[in-house]
């Protein structure tokens, strides 16, 4: 039975891993003395605000507030829940997750199995289906049409192999002959969008006579499928549908794929269908990918400029391609920062990428990537078209349309270069033009930053110093003297003290890690992000002084109450007793 994931072995992955390795995977990172900077990955800024520490294994942004350890960096970077960010984890670092019995009641450890349960069966039977299309394109009666389309549109066993292609007959129960059983298997399969439900409760396949491209996420697991059609029928493409696996504006068909195939990917170029994306890695273009039928959306980019930081968009020349431009366009402007770059490649009527490598050659299409019209440029151009430049008025139409474009765009070298440009060419090109300009498509970038104004008081200090430095607790003797005493947070600073000395190896990120999702978890973040000014060689002094000056001030606090009871005659003997051990202390 699939349990709760131990936290000893949260703890041994958060040791066993290296957050500045992580992170410098998907975000190139610098040293900056200590610790190692880049811009945030998580908003858009000029100059570097995210800071990494390998000591603590902990990640903070200066500038949005965005903060964890290595396991909240996959959660917010690939969109991944806790437990797939754990398993990703455990991935990178070569170890297997363990799983053990819950403390649940029966009926939520029923309810935790069958969500469980059914994720891994989906993903399972998803895979199966996949590798039944791999085999029927060796082993279908009508295998070598299938092959014969395949080799016509030039690609090779090994291309075919490395993107799990199949093949599925026209057969209205192909594979259903193979998957389906009465009740919830066949559910299963309507659900996940292989099957539809037909007459007196009998699904067929969705699928039939088809060319089969899986489509993986990215963690290589099966979601979904799209088939083609060898003949001219329609459609010519078949894509799942939304499914509880399958989320088709979040992935890109080729993307797991380009990564295998390129440890250290620069670029990548979006394409239409499935067979451009098979056809250019047949031919030496192995970093593109598509957008699964759907207009490029912004989740979809906001993925390739985590992995790249060029992305060119090459789209049929007609009016429908140049539409699909401009709509991917709209979507990445939010997005574009110093650094990173949007392009277009629009091919010849009558072409697509398929047939383009085709003709021209591997060199010769990647000529014309490397000419790729660039964003500002494609701006121009589409927004001129649309305006009668001979005019006055045309003229003052053009820069006015600019502007919810330029609205859109972070503050940037681009952005500022776009300005000046209207101003120099359309403009009056004036100072006063210039200011209005800039003034009515200025970007406002509402971030969470962290309060500066954080009331220093003993116990914040004491938390946030040993929340950066568990070692520090060695210095302390028995944490339970603070237990009597009733001041806000020494509940929160006994249970780290408690914490720190039970585990005295413990690092800050999984110091942390125990309170992840609790009102204690955040006031932690928030004092992780405190500036409070002391050097990591007097913290151990400081953490002691704080505790002192905690106990101190409850001895005082104690010592007068106990008095004013003793002038009013109220005080018990064991009272008069404490107040006479504390004045003789």
């Amino acid at each position: 039975m699939a349990g709760r994931i131990p936290r000893q072995f949260i703890d041994d992955l958060l040791a066993r891993a290296d957050i500045v390795e992580l992170i410098d995977g998907r975000v190139p990172l610098k040293k900056a003395g200590k610790n190692y900077q880049a811009c945030c990955p998580f908003h858009n800024e000029k100059s570097p605000s995210f800071t990494v520490s390998q000591d603590k294994q902990f990640y903070h942004c200066f500038g949005c507030g965005e903060h964890g350890n290595a396991i909240s960096f996959l959660m917010e970077f690939d969109r991944l829940d806790f437990v797939d960010a754990i398993e990703e984890l455990a991935s990178h670092c070569g170890v297997e997750v363990v799983r053990e019995e819950n403390n649940a009641s029966p009926a939520e450890q029923r309810h935790q199995q069958q969500i469980y349960q059914q994720k891994q069966d989906d993903y399972e039977l998803m895979n199966q289906i996949s590798r039944f299309y791999q085999q029927q394109l060796k082993t279908s009666a009508d295998k070598e049409t299938a092959i014969n389309y395949l080799k016509g549109r030039g690609l090779s066993g090994e291309v075919v192999k490395r993107f799990s292609i199949g093949y599925i007959s026209d057969a209205w129960d192909g594979m259903m002959k193979v998957f389906s059983s009465h009740g919830k298997a066949n559910q299963q399969l309507v659900d996940l969008g292989m099957a539809i439900q037909g007459d007196k409760n009998r699904p067929y396949d969705r699928f039939r006579g088809r060319i089969m491209f899986p489509i993986r996420d990215k963690r290589g697991r099966v979601i979904g499928f799209g088939g083609r059609v060898l003949g001219d029928e329609k459609p010519k493409y078949l894509n799942s549908p939304e499914t509880r696996v399958y989320h088709k504006g979040q992935e890109l068909y080729g993307l797991y794929e380009a990564k295998q195939a390129n440890k250290n990917l620069e670029r990548l170029v979006v394409v239409e269908g499935y067979m451009d994306v098979v056809a250019l890695a047949q031919h030496g273009v192995d970093y593109a990918v598509a957008s699964l039928g759907t207009a490029t959306t912004s989740e979809q980019l906001q993925t390739m400029f985590r992995t790249v930081k060029e992305v060119i968009c090459c789209y049929d020349g007609d009016r429908a391609g140049r539409d699909a431009a401009w709509r991917a366009m709209e979507n990445a402007l939010p997005l574009i920062r110093d650094g990173f770059s949007l392009k277009f490649v629009f091919v010849p009527d009558g072409e697509d990428p398929d047939s383009l490598i085709r003709k021209k050659g591997q060199q010769t299409f990647e000529e014309i990537l490397d000419e790729a019209m660039p964003l500002s440029k494609f701006l121009f151009e589409h927004l001129m078209n649309q305006i009668d430049m001979n005019s006055l008025e045309g003229r003052a139409a053009l820069v006015e349309s600019f502007q919810p474009y330029l609205a859109k765009l972070p503050d940037s070298v681009l952005k500022d270069a776009i300005i000046n440009e209207i101003a120099n060419n359309f403009g009056t090109g004036s100072e006063q033009f210039l200011a209005k300009i800039k003034k009515n498509t200025h970007t406002e970038i509402k971030l969470k930053k962290p309060k500066s104004n954080t009331k220093i008081t003993p116990v914040r200090l004491a938390i946030a110093l040993l929340v950066e430095h568990p070692h520090i607790v060695k210095e302390l003797g028995d944490a339970s003297v603070l237990e009597p005493l009733n001041v806000p947070g020494v509940n929160l600073l006994t249970q780290l003290l408690k914490l720190c000395q039970q585990n005295p190896e413990i690092k800050t990120a999984q110091l942390l890690e125990c309170f992840r999702d609790t009102a204690e978890g955040k006031q932690l973040a928030k004092l992780m992000c405190w500036q409070h000014h002391v050097e990591a060689d007097a913290a151990a002094d400081v953490f002691l002084d704080s505790i002192e000056k905690l106990l101190n001030d409850f001895v005082e606090k104690r010592t007068e109450f106990l008095l004013q009871k003793a002038r009013m005659k109220q005080i018990t003997q064991q009272e008069r007793q404490e107040l006479q051990a504390i004045l003789n202390a």
